[in-house]
């Protein structure tokens, strides 16, 4: 399948201009904490995908994803219309709001890598500090076997 241009321009554009509408023109403090982050176009133009992330009141507050849906659904209609104006094609998109779990799923991986490193430097200090458990060298050299001929051969 041919990713279309003209649906990636169109998808930018969507999410600029819905973006921008939340922040300066709806008045629903359900959205207050609504970020847009991407937008999907499908290739015949007829259906928008808008995904969203929900930032909390405070720093570690969980975000109340149920409201900022609900407030999502009861925009859709005007956000559309801005859509529609904004655009400028034949035929207005209809929008689907989706939760993006990007960067969930983003603070997750880096929750892992910082597991991760600790269990290394762990490792490495446990290393420093071990001896072998043999000979240094376990490997015999042919010098110091002293029965290689091939050295006296030279």
């Amino acid at each position: 399948m041919v990713d279309h241009p003209r649906a990636v321009r169109l998808a930018k554009r969507i999410a600029t201009i819905v973006a921008t509408a939340i922040e300066h023109e709806i008045k629903d403090p359900r959205l207050r904490f609504v970020t847009i982050t991407d937008a999907k176009v499908t290739g015949d133009l007829r259906d928008a995908t808008v995904f969203y992330t929900v930032m909390g009141a405070e720093i570690d507050a969980e975000p109340d994803l149920a409201s900022a849906a609900a407030g999502l659904e009861k925009a859709k209609g005007v956000l559309r219309s801005k859509v529609g104006a904004g655009t400028g094609v034949r035929f207005t998109p209809t929008l689907t709001f989706v939760y993006d779990k990007v960067p969930d799923v983003a603070r997750h991986m880096d929750e892992l890598l910082a597991r991760a490193r600790e269990a290394d430097d762990a490792v490495a200090q446990v290393r420093a500090n071990a001896v072998p458990a043999g000979d240094a060298d376990p490997y015999k050299s042919a010098e110091t076997d002293g029965d290689d001929d091939t050295s006296e051969a030279r």
